[in-house]
């Protein structure tokens, strides 16, 4: 697979009717025919712009977000390769080589664009800046891989990756779900540098810092429940712990000072220790449950991959009947009268040559 004939450009709009057009243009012209325009529901014409500059456009269903639009597009393109990105002109058509690269080459099913990489000046503020290197920072320690940039929009996919894929995301929560589940699935994922442009003046950008920045937090800590059970469990299990041990050398330090009881501190105390103690050991189980589940499907993934390459083996090692083979059938099918005909005379000479016993009176 070498060419962009079988790559579906894949483009969630939200009233960026000052974008859409060059972008769209931008990417007909690196030589991709096939533009793929999801549609929130736009009013200031980005539906009929993105029309005039070559794009199918389809109207998201529902009132989802981004993640939503990304997910009917999944579903209606069946592109051997998509290469998604955002329609507010931050993400260059020039860079679509060197995302597709690494897996027209084979190495991996998911490439994500760094956009840290090169980062044009006002491209980000610094407060979003901030945010995103938390999200990086606690997305590695959580799920033990370092993509560098887990929120870009600028993404190339196989088929394959998509199919494997769980997403029910519907705002930007997408992205980081999209990251871990290629932990969780292992999917073979590449980081390349890309050049990130600031948004264009006349543009709005629908990006809510903290109220969609703590959407994918919540996002990345609920996702850790089945690819890290431990920190999900263990998190929780040690803020417990270590509240009812506060409780606790509170309510001794009281008596012993002061001669004051504190029975109902004591009981919350001890049931919050309790309590964490509990869920320490549940993360550690699940967490032996998760990792033997991996094992076994790695094992299964293997299985199939075996099973599946051994019918072309079978197709190659069947040889078509060659000439002295098609000789010996034909010798072997001639005239059995022909061969059995011969004994019948010896058996003749035999008799007559045989000398005639005297009579014994």
């Amino acid at each position: 697979m070498t060419g962009y004939d079988d790559v579906c450009v894949l483009v969630p709009t939200l009233d960026e009717a000052e974008t859409i057009g060059p972008v769209v243009s931008s990417f007909r012209s690196e030589g991709f025919e096939n533009v793929l325009v999801i549609d929130g529901g736009s009013t200031d014409g980005t539906q009929s712009i993105a029309e005039e500059e070559g794009a199918r456009v389809v109207t998201q269903r529902g009132d989802g977000g981004k993640g939503q639009a990304l997910q009917e597009g999944f579903r209606m393109t069946d592109a051997p390769v998509v290469l998604m990105l955002d329609g507010d002109s931050t993400y260059r058509a020039e860079d679509a080589a060197a995302m597709l690269e690494p897996i027209f080459e084979g190495r991996a099913d998911h490439v994500i664009g760094d956009r840290f990489a090169d980062m044009e000046t006002g491209a980000m503020t610094r407060l979003n800046q901030f945010g995103n290197g938390i999200i990086n920072r606690a997305f590695k320690l959580i799920h033990g891989r370092n993509y560098q940039d887990i929120l870009s929009g600028y993404r190339a996919l196989t088929r394959d990756a998509i199919e494997r894929l769980s997403l029910s995301e519907d705002g930007f929560g997408i992205e980081t779900e999209m990251a871990v589940e290629c932990v969780k699935h292992n999917i073979r994922t590449e980081v390349v540098p890309i050049r990130y442009l600031a948004r264009p003046d006349e543009s709005e950008t629908n990006l809510r810092p903290f109220r969609d920045g703590g959407d994918i937090i919540l996002t990345l800590y609920k996702m850790a429940k089945t690819n890290n059970p431990l920190f999900y469990f263990g998190s929780v299990g040690i803020v417990s712990t270590l509240a009812g041990g506060t409780l606790g050398v509170y309510v001794a330090v009281e008596w012993v000072t002061r001669n004051i009881s504190h029975e109902v501190l004591a009981v919350v105390g001890a049931f919050a220790i309790v309590f964490g103690v509990q869920l320490l050991m549940f993360g550690v189980l699940s967490d032996m449950v998760v990792t033997i589940n991996r094992e076994q499907t790695r094992r299964l993934e293997d299985l199939a991959e075996r099973l599946s390459e051994q019918p072309s083996a079978r197709a190659e090692d069947a040889v078509p009947p060659t000439d002295n083979t098609a000789d010996t059938t034909a010798a072997d099918s001639t005239d059995p009268s022909e061969g059995t005909a011969q004994p019948e005379p010896e058996r003749e000479r035999t008799a007559d040559q045989q000398p005639t016993q005297p009579d014994g009176g």
